[in-house]
């Protein structure tokens, strides 16, 4: 039996709520949107490329993202050692979209969701003005703190939900916000 992404409930961001509970409401919101955009596709449409310009795929966003949380929450300002990338390498640098496998489409969800879980934890206490230095691939430091990280993950969400919802559509004519 072929595996097929499973249907996904969002849950609204808070209305009215603290800055913490806020920035986590909208980023669940994004996290599961992704997630929704998928749901109901098998690995073969999962890595379908209907745009013939660009290696963007629904299972490409979803291991693109879990490479992104693991990135930010976990490895730069949780600092994390020993964490390598998931799918990326200095052989593939774009590993995340351009090695995507039908037949792996059920374990990579997981690991998403795994990422999500330990990037959740990676933070659980921290205070959104807590900072962290890391070295800039271009060279030199950069301190931020992890509000930043919040505000960056959810406008990265937000970017490439609207690429899943341009890809959805153009797989199976699927639409919705």
């Amino acid at each position: 039996m072929t595996w097929i992404a499973p249907e996904v409930v969002r849950n609204e961001p808070p209305e009215v709520a603290g800055e913490r509970a806020a920035l986590q409401g909208w980023l669940d919101y994004h996290r599961a949107t992704l997630l929704w955009k998928c749901a109901g596709l098998g690995g073969d449409k999962l890595v379908a490329r209907p745009v013939e310009s660009s290696t963007l795929s629904l299972l490409g966003l979803v291991r693109h993202m879990a490479e992104v949380e693991r990135w930010w929450f976990r490895r730069r300002f949780a600092g994390q050692p020993g964490l390598g990338d998931l799918y990326c390498s200095d052989e593939y640098l774009d590993g995340d979209f351009d090695l995507t496998d039908a037949e792996r489409a059920e374990t990579d969800f997981a690991t998403f969701r795994s990422e999500c879980a330990a990037a959740d934890e990676a933070v659980s206490g921290r205070k959104l003005d807590e900072t962290f230095t890391f070295e800039r691939r271009t060279g030199g430091t950069c301190t931020m703190d992890l509000r930043w990280v919040y505000l960056h993950m959810i406008e990265e969400y937000a970017r490439h939900n609207g690429h899943a919802d341009l890809l959805r559509e153009l797989i199976d004519g699927v639409t919705g916000d």
